[in-house]
């Protein structure tokens, strides 16, 4: 197929881009009702344990800048490709692991994969759909498979780690991955930025990486060794000095990785920043979700998996809606509602019961809200992101975003796991002796923080994105569909 002219045509694609990107997403959270299991049959350390997750999260982020910037050069199609082969090998790896080392290797590997085919795929929706509509309804659905994603991947979890083994979380990758890359030359236009030099920053690449992949990694490991360890303040300042060795050799690169002329756009900068509390506040709320679930309600993993369905319905449909209200009066005005919902979520789940507590009462209603919130502010925030940018830096604009919203994700998970660890070891100190009452109260308080950090991301978001940029956003879809209608 050398074009996508025809609508069907290009569903096709979006349908491919959007399975991709499930897979990849729900990879983050499918491990973690298999964990139990995991540990028990290859002998991880309780310690080792989260590095099952973690190493996924440390190069999918380190990595995110690095794939879209080799997206735009060597073609997107093609690293879209390519991404999906590794991930797939690096899942069969991971599904016959006979070690720990084995394991986290592989789900290493996964996360490079990952950050291959993520801003390759969001990059060719930008330079496949038309600006307006066609390119909101298509980041609708874009926003609603990676938001129910995390959601997904934990009913995934809990049903093949019940039904079959906790292999089959990594197996099942195996054929969609193929599949989709099998697919990839037949539905996708391959698409490079016109006239760029094929000339590689290899120092800014190194040091990119390296520096996000060890703020990750010190940010991840401070729940275990502490925030004032030396191992952490080295780690984290190590990462500070790569990253301003990074922005040292930008400025002085003829053709930078990262041209720093994109961050003239104001709302691609205020974007970043809200993606980040974003994933501040979001990614945590499925973790301490499923530990409430199962280590304080008791609920079995495939009972907990099946919890998350009502939750992944509801990000579903509001990111349906919030494509649908940027045509209407553009990105800002459902980003703000969205960060809003997103804290009330957080707010009403920071008042979760024990004992006495129910999944009725108290984790129903804030899913719901908490969804609803996501859709609305996932979509904008994308939309936003990749807004008004030259289409040569798509896989750019497509990895910063992805970038800001994973490396918050990782951050904020280390910072509330570290809240709720001393609540709970506080109450134990002080004489609280039931351990399902000295959790809940930690994760309340975790919760707390994370209504905090959405409530910031809603005032960055009403104060550093364009006003007048959204506006014009929603006149030109509106334009364009009348265009549609007409024709």
């Amino acid at each position: 197929m050398s074009s996508l002219e025809t609508p069907r045509a290009k569903n096709l694609a979006l349908l491919l881009l959007a399975m991709a990107q499930f897979v990849i997403v729900i990879d983050a959270s499918i491990v973690n009702v298999a964990l139990p299991s995991i540990g028990a049959q290859l002998n991880f350390s309780r310690a080792d344990l989260s590095w099952v997750v973690n190493a996924y999260t440390l190069t999918f982020g380190g990595f995110l800048l690095l794939g879209g910037r080799l997206a735009d050069l060597l073609g997107r199609r093609r690293m879209f490709t390519v991404g999906l082969i590794l991930f797939a090998l690096a899942s069969l790896a991971g599904g016959i692991a006979q070690s720990e080392g084995w394991l986290i290797a592989a789900r290493a590997i996964q996360g490079v994969g990952a950050a291959l085919v993520s801003p390759a795929a969001l990059s060719i929706i930008t330079t496949t759909f038309a600006d307006g509509p066609e390119r909101n309804r298509a980041l609708g659905i874009w926003g609603a498979v990676a938001g129910a994603g995390g959601a997904a991947g934990v009913l995934l979890g809990g049903i093949l780690t019940s039904g079959l083994s906790w292999r089959w979380v990594l197996f099942v990758n195996v054929p969609i991955g193929i599949a989709a890359a099998a697919l990839g030359p037949r539905l996708l236009v391959e698409s490079r930025a016109e006239g760029a030099s094929k000339t590689f920053d290899l120092p800014g690449a190194v040091t990119v990486t390296a520096g996000l992949a060890l703020l990750v990694y010190g940010v991840v490991d401070a729940v275990n060794s502490g925030w004032g360890s030396t191992g952490t303040l080295l780690r984290l300042g190590a990462a500070a000095v790569l990253l301003v060795a990074f922005l040292v050799i930008e400025l002085r690169q003829r053709q930078p990785l990262m041209p720093f002329s994109i961050f003239r756009l104001r709302t691609l900068r205020g974007a970043n920043i809200v993606g980040l509390l974003i994933g501040m506040s979001l990614f945590s709320m499925f973790f301490f979700i499923s530990l409430y679930l199962q280590n304080v309600l008791h609920y079995s993993p495939i009972k907990a998996g099946l919890s998350y369905l009502p939750l992944s319905i509801g990000i579903i449909l509001s990111a349906g809606g919030a494509s649908q209200l940027v045509t209407r009066v553009g990105f800002k005005p459902p980003l703000v509602a969205g960060m809003l919902l997103i804290a009330g979520g957080l707010l009403w789940f920071s008042r979760v019961h024990s004992p006495g507590g129910s999944y009725a009462a108290d984790v129903l209603g804030p899913s719901l809200l908490a969804a609803v919130g996501l859709g609305l502010a996932f979509v904008p925030v994308t939309i936003a992101a990749v807004s008004g940018t030259d289409p040569r830096e798509a896989g750019l604009a497509s990895g910063l975003i992805n970038t800001s919203t994973q490396v918050g994700g990782a951050l904020g998970l280390a910072i509330l796991a570290t809240v709720a660890n001393s609540r709970t070891q506080g109450l134990f100190h002080s004489g609280v002796h039931t351990a399902a009452i000295a959790l809940t109260k930690g994760f309340d308080r975790a919760f707390f923080v994370g209504a905090g950090f959405a409530l910031a991301g809603a005032i960055l978001a009403a104060l550093l994105i364009s006003s007048r940029d959204s506006r014009e956003h929603a006149e030109a879809a509106q334009v364009g569909e009348a265009a549609v209608a007409v024709g």
